[in-house]
């Protein structure tokens, strides 16, 4: 019992050290310049080969990674719980194995590619609408940013993706419309809904009873924020609103891209009504 719960505790160790170097994005060369500590021990103690490594040795290494060791009791409940989530999150990342059985380098940000284009090597591929069988050349099932600033930013835009919050503003908004915004926990605003109610009995002329709809005036999202779906978390909300507050639908006006970006959110053309209308001044 005691050689497993101590192989259990190594591989623990080498998990949790991968973890550390993804989130400063150190190779395990870096990481073993940093702290002093040879590569070869920085390998064994990731691959769990390291037999009892030595706690000045475990401490330099999670200090060079930027994270802090701390001792707790076997009975600390709250350790244990972190240690899980921890574990869980640590071996998802480990889970990925080359075509030779080797793990992915932690700090890569190993992701699978589900589409052509997600691959970085794709330049060549410009009928990447192609499904995956009729691509033209063998596609790895997963990929990385050798590039330590594609890295970095994709990690930030992920983060922002994460940390948004959508919120409806009533303040100064009439009865009827709708002001809803994308936030970051700061109170920056990287995201704006704006939508109005609107009675079709006015529309047409005729009493037709409670008909009404909301029609949708615009969607805004920061250029640099795009492609996260942050229009669409917007406009989510508002079919969620509207829902609620009883209009039978939501209809809207698009050109170009805005077009795509309503189909891919659920809308369907109207050919009743025009797409655009444009008044030229003389």
């Amino acid at each position: 019992m005691g050689d497993e719960s101590g192989a259990e505790g190594l591989a623990d160790l080498g998990s949790m050290l991968r973890s550390l170097r993804r989130q400063a994005d150190l190779s395990q060369r870096e990481l073993a310049g940093l702290s002093g500590v040879p590569q070869s021990t920085v390998a064994r103690i990731e691959s769990g080969q390291s037999t009892d490594p030595r706690f000045q040795t475990v401490h330099r290494l999670i200090r060079a990674a930027g994270g802090r060791l701390r001792l707790a009791s076997a009975n600390d409940a709250a350790s244990s719980c972190r240690c899980e989530d921890a574990r869980r999150e640590v071996f998802q990342d480990d889970t990925r194995r080359d075509e030779a059985g080797r793990r992915y380098p932690a700090h890569l940000d190993v992701r699978k590619v589900r589409r052509l284009k997600d691959w970085p090597g794709a330049w060549w591929a410009y009928s990447y609408t192609l499904p995956p069988d009729r691509w033209p050349l063998r596609v790895p099932e997963v990929t990385y940013d050798l590039n330590r600033g594609r890295r970095d930013e994709r990690r930030l835009r992920e983060r922002i993706r994460d940390s948004v919050r959508i919120r409806r503003v009533t303040d100064g908004v009439p009865d009827g419309c709708w002001r809803l915004l994308a936030e970051l926990p700061d109170g920056d605003i990287v995201g704006e809904l704006r939508a109005h109610e609107r009675s079709l009995d006015l529309l047409v002329g005729e009493d037709w009873g409670d008909q009404r709809e909301v029609v949708l005036d615009g969607v805004l999202v920061t250029p640099g924020l795009r492609l996260l779906g942050l229009g669409r978390r917007l406009v989510t909300r508002l079919a969620e609103e509207t829902r609620l507050a009883g209009p039978s639908a939501v209809c809207a006006t698009a050109e170009f891209g805005g077009v795509d970006f309503l189909l891919a959110c659920g809308y369907q053309l109207d050919g009743t009504r025009p797409a655009t209308l444009r008044l030229r001044q003389p």
